[in-house]
């Protein structure tokens, strides 16, 4: 078990304890310095595994995301509304101060899709927020002539973003914003979309994530894409992870864990046909050709003999 003997973890545990006692998060110099500190800290590359911290830790993790979370949500819309007083809100998008790091994570997305899914006609971002820069840079800058679904379970977060949009005549055609749990959102819906961007982790329990996951196979067209954002090593103090082995009904195409100033490792994935997904409750075999066999997996795969128990149901790739 890693405990406060790690000195990684005093670190992070004395930053999370400084950061609890702030009166509130809203933008200020001090709560920017203490978040500051705590990106810093957890950027470097180290060998912590986090399901292996102590009780008290893993509590203090599960806090400080919470907390980072609703810094993140009040940073946003703190920047939202300044941006929204802007004729052309999208031309100053620069003035946010991670818009760098939105940027370099976009195209760490884009590039890991694309061999996948070259040409999305429509895309779902799950849990967009009140300044959805994802959406944006890749629906301007890389994907446009494709439309975004954004949803969110915050309505003033969906008004906030879709301020930004309006005042943008190509972007306000091709971009909408939608309120709800994406455990409401119906199949018919979901089966719409070519990808599917998961980022409305945060908060919560391992089952409630499972759930999801479980929503997302059940609903999403066989074939479409599921890209999530999760977290490795230090950078899971930040953000939740997402372990590939539990996207079951999907086939891991690809996991990246970077090493600069982007937090989120990306997970993508592929929806598997319907005759394999069905096979998958029968068949563990099958269950790992559809969930285990990514580019980058901690355990070996013999897919030529997964593929000759599945002959039977004429289904050899997901």
């Amino acid at each position: 078990m890693v405990c406060l003997s790690d000195p990684l973890v005093q670190t992070i545990s004395d930053l999370y304890h400084k950061i609890a006692a702030l009166e509130n998060l809203d933008p200020s110099e001090e709560v920017n310095a203490l978040f500051g500190q705590l990106v810093r800290a957890c950027i470097p590359p180290h060998p912590i595994d986090v399901s292996k911290l102590c009780a008290e830790i893993q509590e203090t993790r599960q806090k400080l995301i919470g907390l980072c979370s609703a810094a993140e949500g009040l940073l946003e819309s703190h920047h939202a509304a300044a941006l929204a007083a802007f004729d052309s809100p999208l031309d100053h998008l620069h003035l946010f101060p991670y818009y760098s790091n939105y940027l370099k994570l976009s195209r760490l997305e884009l590039d890991l899709l694309l061999p996948h899914s070259p040409d999305p006609r429509r895309l779902a971002f799950i849990g967009s927020g009140p300044l959805p820069l994802t959406s944006i840079v890749l629906a301007t800058g890389h994907l446009t002539s494709s439309v975004f679904d954004n949803f969110d379970i915050n309505p003033a977060a969906n008004a906030a973003a879709a301020r930004l949009v309006a005042p943008h005549p190509d972007l306000a055609r091709r971009m909408n914003f939608h309120t709800a749990d994406v455990m409401d959102v119906p199949p018919a819906v979901l089966r719409e979309y070519d990808v599917v961007f998961l980022a409305a982790l945060v908060g919560m329990e391992a089952e409630e994530k499972m759930q999801v996951v479980e929503h997302l196979e059940k609903s999403m067209a066989p074939g479409a894409v599921l890209v999530v954002r999760s977290a490795h090593g230090a950078r899971a103090f930040l953000y939740p992870v997402v372990d590939p082995r539990q996207l079951r009904g999907f086939e891991v195409l690809s996991v990246h864990h970077p090493t600069d100033e982007v937090i989120n490792s990306v997970v993508v994935a592929r929806k598997c046909a319907a005759k394999l997904a069905a096979a998958v409750g029968k068949s563990a075999a099958a269950a790992a050709l559809c969930s285990k066999c990514g580019e980058i997996q901690p355990f070996a795969c013999n897919p030529m003999s997964l593929v000759e128990e599945l002959a039977a149901a004429e289904e050899h790739i997901c």
